[in-house]
């Protein structure tokens, strides 16, 4: 009943969804300390994601410091703004080994940690002596076995040694940060709750380890180092919204400075170099900055253009560098003045037009949609429609569940507009984006509640508007977008839903419990209301592979088999399932990806297939016959 895809399947050529993978992807911007020199990752422009640099006054082009055949992550500057602390994974198995990469060195990778670790590494700063690096993982220094969870290290470049200098009572993500004079180091824990997280802040040298915020049991607050190493910037979850303020090291002094329940706050940080706090707020999915002196409390919002602009950091005289993008406009690094008024005021530091035949023009731009969900709840999402008649419409649900789609540039999205569907993009109950209270409303039923009543509500009324059309509706996604796609083939009738194409999906939520990395159990046990030991009911109701004998419409099932977040095991026990009853699918796998399909090569592979596939399955064909 199974066809196997070879990934090396033979592709027809299609110019524009090469040159849409090959179209350079800025992410995770870091700016120098001495405020010269901004990083980050770049897609699209290698065989894999690779760091490149560039200097903050415009005056010439990017540097790549890296290429591989293997992603590659920034994680942070040295003291002296002349390094870079990265990590790289392999074949996309998440167990990351550190390097340095020095700018005037282009290209060269010093390892600091071994190859092919059995751990997972959280985190990585070097001290400003050079020698000590920090860091999370799961890692028992004195047998050198990976444990359940992730104490802070200091790990000793000249020696070797490995210090554990704390360690959580529970699994969890710790991410330890070190702050810019050496003395101490941020790390999170969440041992009393899975919902909660709380911050505390240890020595380098392992003494005073204390919480320094806990606003409840099962709330979340979140600390930054501001750049003079002794006062903490606190993000705070509350009742109804969230609180920012700050901490002093030296007297222990708690201070609010935002207290409003009509803001949402999805990130705050202060650039180095700067007095000035950019707190980074969403209003209905979309951004909204602002620069904050915490002295005084005079705010400032940035710019605002269509589309998004993150102000970064001060380069100048009333000149920041920050991240631009929208839906037609890569992500983007440039320099702009705070009194920028379109995008005309923007300069690019990449300098990606220069690397693409594509335009602006080139892509298709969202309707902001509204409906109602099965309680009358509203739910919003993006709507993306091609210039000539739909052949159906593919929803596009985004993983997390906490994060949101935003107006925001997806080549598989655009490429599959330009194939003739509509795309339907939902930010379902429990995205961020909208008010701590509607993040925070999948936890009501947890996974495989109404969250996906609210994407069958969006599919409902776009065929109630006469845009979608019965039978000709699929559905795809990532991670947990994936877990939806399952759902929705084994919950909905097949004029609501008759394709879908699952990548790296949870398919049996107690194997996926039982095989994720440890330290993402507890988000798991937060969204479920427990363990599968402490609710196995709910565990066993909203596993998608209990109901797979209901499955009437085609199946596509993508996988990346270095996956361990969503590890192939889910595949292997669904697939099971599948067989037993004798349920056709199709399955397309990656032996050299992990959660998610990155590598360009895999893309093309991938993005034509499904559009192939979703349109074999609106037309009523099967090229499996």
């Amino acid at each position: 009943m199974e066809r196997q895809l070879a990934v090396d399947w033979v592709l027809k050529s299609d110019g524009y969804l090469d040159a849409l993978i090959d179209l350079p992807t800025a992410d995770r911007p870091r700016g120098s300390r001495d405020g010269r020199w901004v990083a980050w990752v770049w897609y699209g422009v290698g065989e894999a994601a690779d760091i490149y640099v560039a200097p903050t006054d415009g005056l010439a082009p990017p540097t790549r410091l890296t290429a591989s055949s293997d992603d590659t992550f920034l994680l942070s500057w040295t003291a002296d703004s002349r390094s870079l602390i990265v990590g790289q994974d392999h074949g996309g198995d998440e167990r990351v080994r550190l390097f340095r990469v020095d700018l005037d060195r282009p290209l060269t990778m010093v390892p600091l940690t071994e190859a092919d670790p059995a751990y997972y590494i959280q985190g990585g700063d070097l001290h400003p002596n050079g020698r000590w690096l920090v860091y999370g993982a799961n890692l028992d220094p004195d047998t050198g076995r990976e444990t359940e969870v992730t104490p802070v290290l200091r790990h000793d470049l000249v020696t070797g040694e490995r210090r554990v200098l704390a360690r959580p009572e529970k699994a969890g993500a710790t991410w330890p940060v070190l702050n810019p004079t050496g003395t101490h180091i941020l790390y999170s824990r969440n041992d009393r709750h899975p919902a909660g997280r709380q911050v505390w802040l240890v020595g380098i040298d392992g003494q005073g380890d204390r919480e320094i915020a806990n606003v409840g049991e099962d709330r979340k607050v979140f600390g930054f180092w501001f750049p003079d190493g002794q006062r903490v910037l606190l993000l705070a979850d509350g009742d109804s919204h969230r609180r920012l303020g700050m901490w002093d090291l030296e007297s222990g002094e708690l201070r609010w400075l935002i207290d409003d329940p009509q803001r949402y706050i999805e990130a705050a940080y202060v650039p180095d170099l700067s007095d000035q706090i950019v707190v980074i707020e969403s209003r209905e999915a979309r951004v909204r900055a602002s620069l904050l002196d915490w002295r005084t409390g005079i705010e400032v919002f940035a710019p605002q253009i269509p589309g998004n602009l993150i102000p970064l950091a001060p380069v100048g005289p009333d000149q920041w560098i920050g991240v631009y993008f929208s839906s037609s406009w890569p992500s983007d690094l440039v320099r702009f003045p705070l009194g920028a008024s379109s995008v005309e005021d923007l300069t690019s530091l990449t300098r990606v037009w220069e690397m693409t035949p594509l335009t602006p023009e080139d892509m298709v731009s969202p309707e902001d949609i509204r409906w109602r969900s099965v309680d009358g709840r509203e739910i919003q999402g993006w709507l993306y429609r091609p210039r000539g008649e739909a052949v159906g419409t593919i929803v596009m649900v985004h993983g997390g569940p906490t994060y949101h789609s935003m107006d925001m540039l997806d080549a598989q999205g655009q490429y599959f507009v330009r194939e003739g569907f509509n795309v339907l993009d939902p930010n379902y109950r429990g995205s961020t984006g909208f008010s701590l209270e509607f993040r925070e409303a999948i936890k009501e039923d947890g996974w495989g509640g109404r969250e996906q009543d609210d994407i069958r509500a969006g599919i409902e009324a776009l065929m109630a508007r006469g845009i979608a059309v019965p039978g000709k509706v699929g559905i795809t996604g990532v991670s947990y977008g994936g877990y939806s796609a399952w759902w929705a083939i084994t919950h909905l009738p097949v004029d609501l839903v008759a394709a879908t194409a699952p990548v790296c999906g949870m398919t049996d939520l107690v194997v996926d419990y039982e095989t994720t990395r440890p330290d993402l159990r507890p988000y798991s046990a937060e969204m479920m209301g427990g363990s599968p030991q402490e609710a196995p009911e709910r565990f066993y109701e909203r596993s998608p592979i209990r109901f797979v004998d209901r499955i009437r419409g085609r199946l596509l099932i993508v996988q990346g088999l270095r996956d361990p977040n969503v590890t192939p095991e889910n595949v292997r026990s669904v697939i099971a399932e599948l067989q037993r009853h004798g349920v056709a699918y199709d399955l397309l796998a990656f032996d050299d990806e992990g959660h998610g399909i990155t590598l360009p090569k895999n893309q093309r592979i991938l993005y034509r297939r499904m559009a192939e596939f979703f349109a074999e399955a609106f037309s009523g064909s099967d090229a499996r016959a």
